[in-house]
């Protein structure tokens, strides 16, 4: 029989400290107390496990700067990045919101992508994740195995595929890969993106305008088509667009234009599938810390980025990620679809 030990709770330090001592008195011949632990207290469990260094403090405003960096070419890189940018946070307190699901995620090696994978794992998903073979490997290995350490007793192994998805064949084979692995798809997550500093219109030339659009837009309906072919009511699609769809910006014209399309097509994909039972709805990110941000601005810029907007910090991925959660989840946004959340610091926007 377990022996329950009472605990006096005096500040986070010592009650993590007072948790972990109860766990560790109960009785070491208890050949399932791993599963005990994580099954019967799973909240308690997933903040034993957390890394420190995922523990962060939440400032309505300050004086955030990050170090001097730049990488030089995209897709830009996570393991890199200082300070990492932090996928988890220890207040997060998982409710196997998304038991059973299946996720797929593009994108999902860093960034948004990682913290949406990692949220949705720790829900109870099954979750695979699509990257740039060659240029993403080691962040893809690092999120695989962040996945496998923290899934679920019920949910299968975690699937890192390498994807250019800017062409329909190889979303096609994405989509097939994922339902010959686990049978089905309940959440498809379209999340890759990449974008780049121009001046001026002038210098967009038709090759990079076609690649941020392939990237960014095309990937999604190719994405989305061959996901609904699997998609049963219940269902949900959720996309990734951006506050510049709603505010525009001066440098990032052609990043914009995409992000405004998936607006667009968020509202028309809606109610075009709603008689099916499935929702899609968007999530516009505002000035969030991921590799995307070195790979894509100067140190300068870097150094300063976030401060803009009404809160005066950069968002972190953990904090984006529960939007995609609440819209995946059928209990708690049923009645929602054609929407976009706004996690972006405080920026007003209309729509």
């Amino acid at each position: 029989m377990l022996r329950i030990v009472p605990l006096r709770f005096v500040s986070i330090s010592s009650s993590r400290r007072a948790i972990t001592a109860a766990f560790s008195s109960l009785p070491s011949t208890h050949t399932h107390l791993r599963t005990y632990r994580k099954t019967q207290f799973p909240a308690i469990f997933i903040s034993l496990q957390r890394p420190t260094s995922a523990v962060f403090v939440r400032m309505a405003s300050g004086d955030q700067s990050f170090p001097p960096q730049k990488q030089d070419k995209q897709p830009g890189k996570e393991h890199v990045m200082n300070p990492l940018p932090q996928y988890v946070s220890s207040d997060y307190k998982p409710s196997n919101k998304l038991q059973g699901k299946v996720a797929l995620v593009t994108g999902g090696d860093s960034g948004i992508g990682r913290a949406v994978c990692y949220s949705f794992a720790l829900e109870g998903a099954t979750v695979a994740f699509t990257y740039v073979k060659s240029q993403e490997d080691k962040d893809a290995q690092d999120t695989l195995q962040i996945l496998k350490k923290d899934k679920a007793e019920d949910a299968k192994d975690p699937m890192a595929i390498p994807a250019d998805l800017g062409f329909d064949e190889n979303c096609k084979k994405v989509v097939d890969q994922v339902v010959n692995a686990y049978g089905r798809i309940d959440i498809l997550v379209n999340n890759a993106a990449e974008q780049y500093k121009t001046k001026s219109v002038e210098e967009i030339d038709e090759g990079s305008l076609e690649r941020v659009f392939r990237t960014n837009i095309f990937s999604y309906f190719f994405m989305s088509r061959h996901c609904l072919r699997h998609m049963k009511e219940g269902s949900s699609i959720i996309n990734t667009t951006s506050v510049n769809a709603y505010k525009g910006h001066p440098t990032l014209l052609d990043y914009t234009s995409t992000k405004g399309a998936i607006v667009a097509f968020t509202r028309a994909l809606a109610l075009q599938i709603v008689s099916k039972g499935i929702r899609v709805n968007g999530v516009a990110p505002g000035p969030i810390w991921t590799p995307l941000i070195p790979a894509s601005f100067g140190e300068e810029e870097v150094t300063n980025f976030g401060k803009k907007v009404p809160m005066g910090r950069a968002g972190q991925p953990s904090e984006v990620a529960p939007c995609f959660v609440f819209l995946a989840c059928n209990v708690c946004s049923s009645y929602i679809t054609g929407q976009v959340l706004h996690p972006n610091g405080g920026t007003i926007v209309n729509g």
